[in-house]
């Protein structure tokens, strides 16, 4: 069976999704863009895996060919931190409809976070999380242990034997749900006795506290990063950095957003030799505080989007390698939440649909190639957390793959968001780009704005 032109046909003219994923599938002549090149190749995909990539392969057999000429072929992105606020807050989002969000933009696999409600603080709610995703998701998924000030035995029952949890998350700074870790004895116990990757959201409280009794009438969003600013941040990455040092903890530090915390990162040793790495988020690698004055709560998140200098830095640190990952920190508030004033609305920005495109957007402007993108979204998330088979797109991989038109583009509108929530700051902006199919273990989940909600995608496994 061919599918003679991806551009004209549409999968649900051959008898629907359930029907055409049980062929093996044949994607023609795209241009796969892997491990830093980008060449013409043909692409098997049998039993949910790469079967085999060569220059032309005849189809035998159950086969559905799709034409990839003139697409680019990209391995799924993994984004690693997410907040897809099932159980307990699914009035904004639930792990079903931000995973589709996720696979409309080109995402097969996410790692989520624990702070729920109830937050994932032991290891049966942890599990709870992962049956919602093994029923609901789409796309792959692996959830975070959460850490509080008293469950530090609860948490290193998670340990490396546990080959299907992606790690352990520290919020070194409050943020959305109560559970800022502040108390030294349990972050000793968790840095030097953990032997899962650490990731920690870095703010320091007492800088943040300061810093608001210095703007008690701070009524608007331009506040958020004189709060929540620089130096709140670095003391708190200093300290995490500091702690890992001390125990050779590996650590993960999220969503870095200022120029004076790429100091204590480095690009002198390959990834997979780094005890501690870093995380860029699209937002910070987008707007700046000028931007406030737009959009105001619509782009208030922990941390902060900071002044332009920062971003100038950030995107220097990318490209040289000091930071390692992008990922979003998809955290969805309802619209009424965000219209509050400023000091009550939440804080988070829902991103996961629009993080590829956005990127593909800077590919197009010259400011990255399409094998960076690639390296830092999909390469590097694999290497960093040592996920199995995946991120990569190589003869027996799982077949999480992305076929992109750089030649066509995609319009943001209220009918199209797939977030729970509704609304994006990108909503009325067109992307120089377009996601058109998106294959979650050799299935086709997504195809040119329609998803299978038949599909459901598959626990990560990591390789420690």
């Amino acid at each position: 069976m061919r599918l003679v032109d991806l551009h004209v046909y549409s999968l649900s003219r051959i008898n629907g999704y359930e029907y055409t994923n049980m062929f093996s599938k044949l994607i023609k002549k795209a241009t796969l863009v892997n491990e830093g090149v980008s060449t013409v190749k043909d692409v098997f995909i049998k039993d949910g895996f790469i079967e085999r990539i060569d220059d032309d392969i005849q189809p035998s057999g159950n086969c559905l060919e799709i034409n990839g000429e003139g697409l680019y072929l990209l391995p799924g992105v993994i984004d690693d931190q997410v907040h897809f606020r099932e159980p307990g807050l699914t009035h904004k989002a639930t792990i079903a409809t931000e995973a589709h969000a996720a696979i409309a933009g080109g995402t097969t696999s996410f790692m989520e976070m624990p702070n729920t409600n109830p937050p994932a603080l032991t290891q049966e709610l942890l599990e709870l999380k992962y049956d919602i995703a093994a029923a609901t998701s789409v796309a792959n998924y692996s959830f975070f242990m959460g850490v509080s000030n008293t469950n530090a035995d609860e948490v290193l029952r998670t340990n490396k034997r546990k080959k299907d949890v992606c790690g352990v998350k520290i919020f070194m700074g409050s943020s959305t749900g109560d559970m800022l870790v502040d108390n030294y004895i349990t972050l000793s116990k968790i840095f030097s006795e953990s032997e899962l990757l650490i990731a920690t959201h870095c703010e320091n409280e007492n800088v943040i506290n300061a810093n608001k009794a210095k703007y008690p009438d701070a009524d608007n969003a331009s506040y958020h990063p004189l709060i929540r600013d620089a130096e709140a941040c670095f003391e708190s990455s200093f300290s995490a950095v500091q702690l890992a040092k001390q125990y050779n903890t590996r650590l993960h530090i999220l969503h870095i957003s200022t120029a004076k915390e790429l100091q204590l990162f480095t690009n002198m040793f390959p990834l997979t030799d780094k005890r501690i790495t870093s995380e860029v988020c699209v937002h910070h690698l987008h707007f700046t505080a000028d931007d406030y004055a737009q959009y105001g709560n619509l782009i208030k998140c922990n941390p902060a989007i900071k002044a332009p200098e920062n971003k100038t830095a950030l995107w220097e640190a990318l490209l040289d390698d000091r930071l390692d990952i992008i990922a979003t920190d998809h955290a969805p508030h309802t619209w009424e939440e965000k219209q509050q004033p400023y000091q009550k609305a939440p804080s988070g920005v829902p991103l996961v649909q629009h993080s590829l495109l956005l990127m593909l957007q800077y590919v197009k402007q010259g400011r990255i190639s399409i094998e960076k993108v690639v390296e830092k979204m999909c390469h590097a998330p694999a290497q960093c957390f040592q996920i199995a088979k995946r991120g990569y797109i190589r003869e027996g991989y799982h077949a999480d793959l992305v076929l992109v038109d750089m030649n066509n583009t995609t319009k943001v509108t209220k009918e199209n968001i797939l977030y729970k929530c509704g609304w994006s700051p990108f909503e009325g902006h067109t992307f120089p780009a377009a996601v058109r199919y998106t294959f979650i273990n050799g299935q086709i989940a997504y195809n040119d704005g329609k998803i299978n909600d038949a599909v459901r995608g598959q626990r990560m496994v990591f390789e420690r």
